[in-house]
């Protein structure tokens, strides 16, 4: 896939008078991709990117070699078929050559994007952080689908049914924090009604462990009363 994508990359940019090139291709084919087109474009003067997350501009170092400047610029954004997000207002992470961390956040600029600069042992992590917020909090959102499943909710109304309660959470969150906007039976240090939770999802033994997981995390990081009874509860179940 790789080659093929290559390939094509090669034969469109022979002919190409264009100062940048970027690269929008799976993590996996950007250094066989920059490798198999090192030696068949003229890179002297040109500025090449890749849009990785996880990856630094050292994935394109045998453009580097070439006589390229090399940069990644990483939107911390999702896309999916068929939605169509702006980026006004969306932070870029970008690090690499100086000439073409410029030329990128130009380009961001452009876009009406917001730029900064990423260390490059960072990036695994900040990769991390984003799935977290985005793919992760969807893998979230489909556990809680299972849950109403098990409370006789068939799964597009309890799509209907959420998203009032989730626009407001988030709104919560970007107005007070994670402190401020946590609330439920782990605010309130009360066992009884999170016994009561561990026993009918048992019949959803991931949504179970999930709810496990995440309830170890807000007794480390949020506000939560009847601490100690709450964790032994959690770590026993």
């Amino acid at each position: 896939m790789a080659k093929r994508t290559g390939a094509r990359a090669a034969s469109n940019l022979l002919n190409v008078k264009a100062e940048v090139v970027w690269f929008c291709v799976p993590d996996s084919a950007i250094e066989p991709t920059a490798r198999l087109l090192a030696t068949q474009v003229d890179w002297k003067g040109r500025v090449a990117l890749h849009s990785s997350g996880a990856l630094s501009s050292d994935e394109l170092d045998s453009l580097r070699r070439r006589g390229a400047s090399v940069a990644s610029a990483h939107p911390f954004m999702t896309f999916v078929r068929g939605s169509q997000p702006t980026l006004a207002r969306v932070p870029f992470a970008i690090e690499g050559d100086a000439s073409a961390v410029r030329v990128a956040r130009r380009m961001v600029r452009d876009l009406g994007g917001q730029s900064y600069t990423i260390r490059t042992e960072h990036k695994a992590a900040y990769h991390a952080w984003g799935t977290f917020a985005s793919p992760l909090l969807t893998a979230l959102l489909a556990t809680t689908e299972q849950v109403a499943a098990i409370a006789g909710v068939q799964r597009t109304v309890a799509v209907r049914r959420m998203m009032p309660i989730l626009l407001q959470t988030l709104a919560n969150y970007a107005a007070f924090g994670a402190p401020g906007a946590f609330s439920g039976p782990l605010v309130r240090g009360d066992a009884e009604t999170v016994v009561r939770h561990l026993q009918v999802l048992t019949e959803v033994p991931a949504a179970r462990e999930v709810y496990l997981s995440l309830g170890r995390a807000a007794l480390k990081y949020l506000p939560t009363k009847n601490k100690s009874a709450l964790k032994r509860l959690l770590d026993e179940s």
